[in-house]
């Protein structure tokens, strides 16, 4: 019990993630998605900065105000083809946010579960799952619900579990990775796989798009690469440095100690 409450600040921060997520798909394309979405590695620089307390260079801010320069170009496109949803970015935006935060709080948390991947999706599941119920009933769903039309249909309920066991594996395949690298490289992955997403929705939904439009999403995709590349460049420097530190203070030991023993 006193590890699920432990874990309820996650579990906060996973049902905004989500909410606010599917309210993005549902007044926004699956191709303006991506841009919708994209501001998650520079929500991540702020949070990084302001939770963890960690610094980030000059050559990282400007890759983030590339990001945030393609984000702007993708809405005005958006706007232009008179398909904006302003709600439906401002639950993008917010949506970025959150998911930083959750890469970040899911590193915060594992010592709670001893590093437990399982432990920490199923409390996590469990906490969700009571948080959505006022959620459910604020926003109307039981009449919803009443009403729906393939409420008895099996089809449906065979989806149902299978979105949801995919749902449960996406959430530890996510902590998973977040474990054994950094909340910063799960967004980036993020990102990649929603710039694939985005692609896949203008085919599948034969969509005609703007040539910029699609440099909005190469602006973005450019940013994220280029920031990748030097946070890369950061902590293979950082590494190198806590490596020869430790060389040195090695050396240093083994000298006091021969000197000890003469």
């Amino acid at each position: 019990m006193r590890k699920t409450i432990k874990v309820l600040p996650l579990s906060i921060v996973f049902v905004a993630m989500i909410t606010l997520n599917n309210l993005c798909l549902q007044y926004v394309g699956v191709s303006f998605y991506y841009v919708g979405r994209s501001l998650t590695t520079v929500f991540n620089v702020i949070c990084t900065w302001i939770i963890l307390s960690e610094k980030t260079s000059f050559a990282a801010i400007f890759c983030c105000g590339i990001i945030i320069s393609g984000f702007l170009l993708g809405v005005d496109q958006e706007k232009a083809s008179g398909s904006l949803s302003v709600f439906g970015v401002i639950c993008g935006v917010l949506a970025s946010l959150f998911v930083a935060l959750y890469a970040i709080y899911v590193k915060k948390k594992l010592p709670v579960v001893d590093q437990s991947i399982w432990d920490l999706t199923l409390l996590n599941n469990i906490n969700a799952s009571i948080l959505f119920v006022p959620l459910f009933l604020l926003s109307n769903e039981p009449e919803s619900i009443a009403n729906f039309a393939y409420l008895d249909s099996p089809n449906f309920w065979t989806f149902m579990f299978v979105s949801g066991f995919l749902g449960f594996i996406m959430g530890y395949v996510t902590g998973w990775q977040i474990q054994a690298t950094s909340p910063l490289t799960h967004n980036i992955s993020g990102t990649a796989k929603a710039a694939a997403q985005t692609v896949l929705g203008v085919v599948y939904f034969m969509e005609s798009k703007t040539l910029l439009w699609w440099l909005s999403n190469g602006v973005v995709l450019v940013g994220s690469g280029l920031y990748t590349k030097v946070r890369f460049s950061e902590m293979k420097n950082k590494h190198n440095e806590e490596k020869a530190k430790s060389s040195e203070t090695s050396s240093i030991n083994s000298r006091t100690t021969s000197t000890t023993v003469l």
